[in-house]
């Protein structure tokens, strides 16, 4: 018997290019560590390391990793519990399966 209850990730193309395809420097963040929310924008932000590296404003610990090369990224975001992204209205909502 075949579970038929999910889709493949492929599904997931359409609504993440959705969502990454916006200035995210709005976007609010959750500290995994502290709690504190607040915009990518106020992340302290240290490019010594071979990338970048997003500290909470708060408690200085590490929310987003990103290393980038000429033909792919690295994104981290192991120490945000969230993102919220804002979505222009006129974007389309993805309905429920």
């Amino acid at each position: 018997m075949t579970d038929m209850s999910y889709l493949d990730g492929n599904m997931l193309d359409g609504p993440l290019r959705d969502i990454f395809a916006v200035d995210l420097s709005s976007a609010i963040g959750r500290c995994d560590h502290c709690g504190t929310t607040g915009p990518v924008a106020g992340l302290h932000v240290y490019s010594h390391a071979p990338g970048l590296i997003g500290r909470c404003p708060a408690c200085t610990e590490v929310m987003l990793r990103l290393v980038r090369a000429p033909d792919q990224a690295w994104l981290d975001l192991r120490g945000t519990t969230y993102l919220r992204v804002p979505m222009a209205l006129d974007q389309p909502h993805p309905r429920p399966l």
